[in-house]
């Protein structure tokens, strides 16, 4: 086989500082105009200016086996290059003093002197000037999940009715070895004879069967499940032996209001949780909230409007509006909830806390990573968000941090997972995540 020549684009050594050797056997290309973005970005104090020093010291330790410029052997068989900047003929239309189009210089360049060349870029438009150029181009995919085949979290069953009446009866039921079922994945059961027998249960793979929810009848914080799936949600997170919970689904289905309402019932009711931290990227991700006037509380408050709307409608249980104000303040000034961005959640150790990150779909794997190693003992992490609303440019449906974390982490006994298919919101909102 060929050995193939990668053209790193900055947006992929920021995604995943990692990604130099994530290709086996092959030469790895990082042109110097890429070196010279990441100075810029190391200056940050955000996720890619964590994610540029990171690189930068990787690449400083590789010098020790030889110079950069002419090549050095890395980890995976593969070889690293920096290539300099050389002047290609490129189309009148193209500004060659332009970051990008001195990028794709580098790649015109090497596929000029006959290098069997891929351009990996997370910029869309970047992969179409490439493709203008007749350079072989493709987005970064090490991380990136089919989001069509996305672990649900629950399935459907038919069995016989007599099978449904022995669930009830015995308190579990075994599942024929030929349906894979993944750790408190949730089973609906109907009667295949199609009467309204029906059941719901949990796999629990130490006795290899279903068992019935425990939380089946729990309304938390008197907040009560709408359908199957908030059910399914309340059994995940009011479970303490599931530390990390991942919902995900269309807008209106209840992800952070569920998320809440347990939060609140785990941590002010029952008091197993020393605080209830809130937390969700600042999008773009990486923007300090320093550009905005005002103390930080000031500042968050521009960003946190749904999780304030959210707690304003769990705790106002028929008083008047002061009283509503007056309760959540107090639930603030006395530390028992928390609400942050994600720029300050590095560096933290969070130790018996009820975590709940909205909006993870607009992170990077990386920064899930970063987030899931700040949890200490005792502490439940829950991650809410939408694939399908991604607002960071260089993630999608399939590549953003939130849709990687189901992936890699199904099959594991202290992980659960609900991808929601019903609006509770309201007609419209259902009939707009329909039809628009």
């Amino acid at each position: 086989m060929a050995i193939k020549s990668f053209v790193l684009d900055t947006n992929v050594l920021l995604h995943d500082p990692d990604s130099i050797f994530s290709f086996k056997d092959n030469k790895v290309v990082i042109p110097l105009t890429v070196i010279e973005e990441l100075d810029n970005f190391k200056k940050l104090n955000d996720e890619r200016g964590r994610g540029a020093r990171l690189i930068s010291r990787t690449l400083d330790s590789l010098r020790v086996k030889g110079k950069l410029s002419q090549g050095v052997p890395i980890k995976n068989g593969g070889q690293l290059v920096i290539e300099m900047l050389h002047k290609v003929d490129f189309p009148e239309e193209f500004i060659v003093s332009k970051a990008d189009h001195q990028i794709l210089s580098t790649a015109l360049y090497l596929k000029q002197k006959g290098e069997n060349v891929v351009f990996i870029t997370k910029d869309i438009n970047l992969r179409i000037k490439a493709e203008i150029l007749d350079i072989t181009t493709q987005d970064y995919e090490k991380s990136k999940v089919k989001i069509d085949e996305i672990y649900r979290g629950w399935r459907e069953l038919k069995v016989s009715g007599d099978k449904i009446d022995k669930f009830y009866k015995n308190g579990k039921i075994e599942v024929s070895k030929s349906i894979k079922l993944y750790p408190n994945e949730f089973v609906y059961f109907k009667d295949e004879a199609g009467s309204s027998k029906s059941a719901l249960g949990k796999y629990v793979p130490e006795t290899k069967s279903v068992q019935p929810l425990y939380h089946i009848n729990s309304q938390p914080w008197g907040l009560k499940p709408l359908n199957i799936e908030q059910r399914f949600a309340f059994e995940l997170l009011l479970c303490n032996e599931i530390s990390l919970v991942t919902l995900i689904g269309l807008p209106g289905a209840g992800k952070t209001l569920l998320a809440l309402a347990a939060g609140l019932q785990k941590t002010v009711e029952e008091r197993q949780f020393r605080r209830l931290y809130i937390a969700r990227p600042i999008i773009p991700m990486g923007k300090d909230i320093g550009f905005l006037p005002g103390s930080k509380e000031e500042k968050l408050s521009s960003w946190m409007g749904a999780i304030n709307d959210n707690l304003e409608f769990l705790i106002d249980k028929g008083h008047d509006d002061v009283k509503v104000e007056e309760k959540i303040d107090y639930l603030f000034s006395s530390g028992q909830i928390e609400v942050d961005s994600l720029t300050y959640i590095r560096g933290r150790s969070l130790p018996k806390q009820y975590i709940i990150i909205d909006d993870a779909q607009n992170l990077t794997p990386h920064e899930i990573k970063t987030i899931i190693s700040r949890a200490g003992n005792g502490t439940k992490i829950v991650l809410t968000g939408d694939p399908y609303q991604i607002d960071n440019p260089y993630l999608d449906a399939s590549s953003n941090g939130l849709t990687y974390l189901v992936d890699r982490f199904k099959g594991q006994s202290v992980f659960g997972h609900l991808l929601f298919s019903k609006s509770e919101r309201s007609v419209l909102a259902a009939l707009s995540s329909e039809l628009l």
